[in-house]
């Protein structure tokens, strides 16, 4: 009986739908094992089209072409000497659609293995494409029984009790997890969990990469089968580890590695960071432009896009109107410049005065409103968008999560757009972003070191200058309490009696709760952003525009 297993895990970043592309980086990561004399090299979960595929699964065609990159992939593994290789694929088990991970060897598929549990819940709607699977048994492995549960098997105790009945040596967790604030913590322990219930070691490979609204860091590990952990891979970045084994009682890993792992505010811009440049580059698009208003949201914005593309590739634009203080003026002129990026001066001012003429005799006798206000907005949004379609680079919305909440955001202005890093930050992160992105360049960022919010930004109160004297507090509770409620109603499903016994007014919370229902429609038709907290506006909160519901009379 073999004694020795060296596994290669590759934490690889998969395009969804990009077969080919996909099989080119897993051959890479492939023939790095084999030159390593790795026995197995594990991949994560649907490694060959990407996660989420969403129906791209039900094409005939589109599984037709997985097959065939199935053979491509089974083909590079014969000949003496060559290692295993796990791969994640759609997969017909007769005539029904699973979601598997395959074992290919000596130029054949020699294992298949299903999902048997799939999330359904949150950002995951799986049962929608896939069927559940029993729960699995140990695939065999040139002297060893490898216990393969995909992704969500990990999180409930069923699949690897089966394994470690069955005689599994080793758990091994192809997966596609994606991040949120708190999940790296969750995950070890749900890991520790199994460990500490089968007494087998665990290797856990995650995905890395950003894919329209989820973010994947990566952040794969290997625990023993004490649960101590024995390698920490990196997060935020591709990355590739070999594990080398001995049996003695049980399968022990004879090696160990730590890589360092961002927290709290640095993990967050990291996610911002790779939520943004994954959706810019693999959706072709040069670079990014964006409306600076002097503000922090699109100073934050900016950072961000400069950190995520490069200072060549993002396009900051100021469009002053009449209500635009000379102090915004400059302090976007200050922001872009300290990035590095292109900044150019738009004067709409034209543009409004137009729209004042077209609707003079449409609003005679009618005092100016949010209707003026926002026509400001709109201008703003047309104007980028024109940037847009003459040079080719996607709008960046700048709003965050407080103001997308309650509907402090106009539709057709300055939600016009195809991204949004902020969209899933509450105003108060923003701030504390701020002041961390001025002393911290991210691993891997294109910006400069050094303050690139000037201070001012920060600490001047918030306004969008549509009109004089206009400060957002004027519409608005102070961020801070405005924050702690809208985590209450949209993280927590709290009440609004609930939230009202943490010290806030029963009437202000109730007003807070009626904005956020009736600004549903304009969530709808925003773009997306990518996901930071437990329950971002996208895939992980669905509910209806037409809403009678409030948790107080009002």
């Amino acid at each position: 009986m073999k004694q020795t297993l060296s596994i290669y895990v590759a934490q690889l970043n998969a395009t969804v739908g990009a077969i080919d592309a996909n099989c080119d980086n897993i051959l890479i990561k492939y023939n790095e094992g084999s030159g390593l004399l790795a026995d197995l090299v594990v991949t994560p979960e649907l490694s060959v089209i990407g996660y989420p595929p969403e129906d791209l699964v039900l094409k005939p065609f589109f599984i037709r072409r997985v097959e065939a990159a199935v053979d491509r992939l089974a083909e590079a593994t014969a000949g003496d000497g060559k290692p295993g290789l796990i791969v994640g694929v759609p997969w017909w088990d007769g005539d029904i659609l699973r979601n598997a991970s395959l074992l290919l060897e000596e130029g054949e598929i020699k294992a298949v293995r299903y999902k048997n549990k799939l999330p359904n819940y949150g950002v995951f709607d799986e049962k929608r494409v896939f069927t559940e699977a029993p729960a699995p048994l140990p695939m065999d492995f040139r002297g060893f029984k490898l216990g393969v549960m995909v992704c969500e098997d990990m999180w409930f105790p069923d699949a690897a009790k089966n394994l470690a009945e069955n005689g599994a040596d080793i758990l091994l967790v192809p997966t596609c997890s994606p991040y949120d604030y708190r999940k790296m913590d969750e995950r070890l322990g749900v890991a520790r969990e199994r460990v500490s219930e089968t007494n087998l070691p665990l290797v856990f490979c995650n995905q890395i990469g950003g894919q329209d609204e989820l973010v994947f860091e990566g952040a794969s590990f290997v625990l023993q089968a004490n649960g101590d952990l024995a390698h920490q891979m990196t997060a935020w970045a591709e990355d590739c580890l070999l594990t080398k084994w001995a049996r003695d009682d049980w399968l022990v890993c004879e090696t160990s590695s730590t890589a360092y792992l961002p927290d709290g505010l640095e993990s967050i811009y990291q996610a911002m960071v790779l939520g943004l440049k994954d959706y810019v580059n693999k959706n072709r698009f040069p670079g990014v432009v964006l409306g600076m208003s002097g503000g922090i949201d699109s100073a934050l914005s900016a950072a961000v896009a400069v950190d995520a593309l490069g200072p060549d590739k993002v396009h900051c634009v100021m469009m002053p109107t009449k209500y635009t203080s000379g102090e915004s003026l400059q302090d976007a002129k200050e922001c872009v410049e300290a990035l590095g990026a292109r900044y150019d001066i738009i004067e709409i001012k034209p543009g409004v005065e137009a729209f004042d003429v077209m609707l003079a005799e449409a609003f005679e006798g009618l005092e100016p409103d949010t209707t003026e206000e926002n026509i400001q907005s709109r201008l703003r949004g047309l104007v980028l968008m024109s940037l847009s379609n003459k040079f080719g680079n996607m709008v960046l919305t700048t709003g965050n999560k407080s103001e997308m909440s309650v509907g402090y955001a106009t539709l057709y202005g300055d939600m016009c757009g195809g991204y949004s890093v902020l969209k899933d930050v509450y105003k108060m992160d923003v701030f504390a972003l701020s002041h961390w992105r001025n002393k911290r360049v991210p691993k891997g960022g294109f910006g400069p070191a050094g303050e690139v919010i000037p201070e001012n930004i920060i600490t001047k109160p918030p306004t969008a200058e549509l009109r004089d004297d206009q400060k957002d507090e004027d519409s608005l509770p102070p961020y801070e309490d405005l924050d702690a409620m809208l985590r209450g109603l949209v993280d927590e499903e709290l009440s609004v009696s609930e939230i009202a016994e943490r010290g806030f007014e029963a009437s202000e919370v109730a007003r807070i709760e009626h904005l956020l229902y009736i600004a549903e429609y304009k969530r709808r038709q925003a773009p997306p952003g990518v996901k930071i907290t437990t329950k971002n506006f996208g895939r992980d909160r669905r509910y209806p525009i037409t809403n009678g519901f409030r948790s107080a009379k009002r």
